[in-house]
């Protein structure tokens, strides 16, 4: 195994994109083999030692920063299986925890599968994506990762390597798990005892219904439960036709009723992304694409999948309904081929880019959000958002996952002034999109930024039944401290199983 404690080698894995600072680690670990990491894991306590587990640095939340910890770096688990059909409509491919979902992406694809979960980083490790349960613009057709994840092998905080497959290990109904371990032993505990909130993307804190997978309380636990080493990941056809459409609306009242009709339309276009842009972000995107109209009050990106004999009839249909809501029809952008489909993709992907550009003349980081509510409440928490930033006279945008209720507001400050406005606006944010029943991260996970806030979503009974369950399962808190749950619940006294 490799263990590298130079300065140079370290600095890296004491950043990501959240911004979060003044990181700190003795030296990290690069096990190339599960028996390497479950040695490692089973001589934490004998040697001292807690581990932040590092993925790719893609992460938003700073859950890969280390605060005095040493970090285990997954990048040797590189290794990459082949498809395997396994009926008419579906394959598996193994993959190890480090293998780039770009490369993963790229290998099914060139064999006619698709691995529908598309989170917009493609860098990321998909062990990382399995941990935060990450989802995208795909997510408003086929849900987040967990749902393509049939089998994982986790090894656990005291050595031992768990291999789950999807159905092998259930809440029973009373909610009791049972596992007996070569290291642990007999292990019995309840699911944690809180609901859900009632969205279609949600990321924050452990997950939690009746009769649930075990595999389920892994996936999404953002490596406070165990380190995710290889998975199963399902697979489908790749879809014969993809449509794409770029369409803007004077109106923002035609624009949601467009998005309304269009989650509607499942029976019949059956859309697998619908992406907001607001008129703030298309101003941002119009410096580098002219093209954009200066009346627009917002466009909606539609992705939506088709066959060579229904191509003609879902355009039809598509553009009956942009007729019916007013859309700037002549001046929205069609990509019908693969050429104009990835400038299209383009454009979506340079909004980032040039919002990261701007503020980088401002010396000041952005105030970003990644609530989602149930549909009914989408509208009140978005006009929440765009009155409150202008009554604060803040430079902002509004875009992203419109069809699961799930748009970021970016507050972009001007000077360090409104940067300190604007994050006490977003404790106010954090109340509104929990008080329309809403969740507090929809797919960015909570990592340290987050994990104070989380506790104003689950209160301090629901936090504590976290605490249990790490404890049950990592009794000497030797994995990822500071993520998700604050240090200061788990000082408390051994919860009862």
């Amino acid at each position: 195994m490799i263990y590298k404690t130079d300065p140079s080698s370290i600095r890296s894995f004491l950043e990501d994109t959240s911004n979060l600072k003044n990181g700190y680690s003795p030296g990290v670990f690069f096990p190339e083999t599960v028996t390497e990491l479950s040695e490692l894991l089973a001589t934490s306590v004998s040697s001292n030692r807690r581990f932040t587990i590092a993925g790719n640095g893609t992460g938003t939340t700073g859950g890969r920063i280390p605060f005095g910890d040493y970090v285990i770096s997954l990048q040797l688990f590189n290794r990459i299986g082949e498809p395997r059909q396994t009926d008419e409509r579906s394959a598996v491919i193994t993959v190890e925890a480090g293998v780039l979902l770009e490369d993963i992406q790229k290998k099914t694809e060139a064999n006619g599968w698709l691995y529908p979960p598309d989170p917009t980083e493609k860098l990321c490790f998909i062990g990382s994506t399995i941990a935060n349960n990450s989802s995208g613009a795909r997510t408003f057709k086929y849900g987040p990762t967990r749902n393509f994840i049939s089998r994982i092998l986790v090894v656990l905080p005291e050595g031992d390597a768990l291999d789950l497959s999807r159905g092998s290990c259930k809440a029973d109904e009373k909610g009791l798990f049972r596992l007996n371990l070569p290291i642990a032993g007999e292990i019995t505990f309840k699911r944690p005892q809180y609901s859900m909130p009632d969205t279609s993307k949600h990321n924050a804190g452990y997950f939690s219904t009746e009769e649930m997978d075990l595999i389920d309380l892994f996936i999404g636990s953002e490596g406070t439960l165990g380190v995710i080493v290889e998975a199963d990941l399902r697979l489908i056809p790749l879809p014969g036709t993809v449509l794409s459409a770029l369409v803007y609306f004077r109106e923002p009242d035609e624009l949601f009723r467009f998005v309304v009709l269009l989650k509607q339309s499942r029976e019949v276009l059956n859309p697998r992304a619908i992406e907001f842009f607001d008129r703030n972000s298309l101003g941002f995107l119009a410096g580098k694409y002219p093209e954009v109209p200066e009346n627009s009050a917002g466009a909606v990106f539609i992705e939506l999948e088709s066959t060579e004999n229904k191509r003609e009839e879902h355009l039809e249909l598509l553009f009956e309904l942009m007729e019916s809501c007013g859309a700037m029809t002549d001046e929205s952008w069609m990509a019908l081929d693969r050429e104009d489909q990835t400038k299209l993709r383009e454009f979506r992907h340079s909004l980032p880019l040039l919002v990261n550009d701007w503020l980088s003349r401002q010396q000041e980081s952005k105030i970003s959000t990644d609530m989602a509510v149930p549909d009914a409440a989408f509208r009140e928490l978005f006009d929440f958002y765009k009155s409150s930033c202008e009554q604060h006279g803040f430079i902002y945008i509004i875009f992203g996952h419109i069809g699961n209720a799930h748009v970021h507001l970016n507050i972009l400050p001007r000077n360090h002034d409104e940067f300190l406005r604007a994050k006490a606006l977003y404790r106010k944010f954090v109340e509104k999109a929990l008080q329309l029943g809403g969740t507090l991260s929809a797919e960015h996970g909570i990592g340290k930024l987050k994990s104070e806030y989380l506790v104003e979503m689950y209160k301090e009974s629901g936090i504590m039944e976290m605490v249990r369950i790490k404890k049950i399962l990592d009794p000497a808190l030797i994995l990822n401290r500071g993520n998700l749950v604050p240090e200061r619940y788990l000082a408390t006294e051994q919860p009862v199983k």
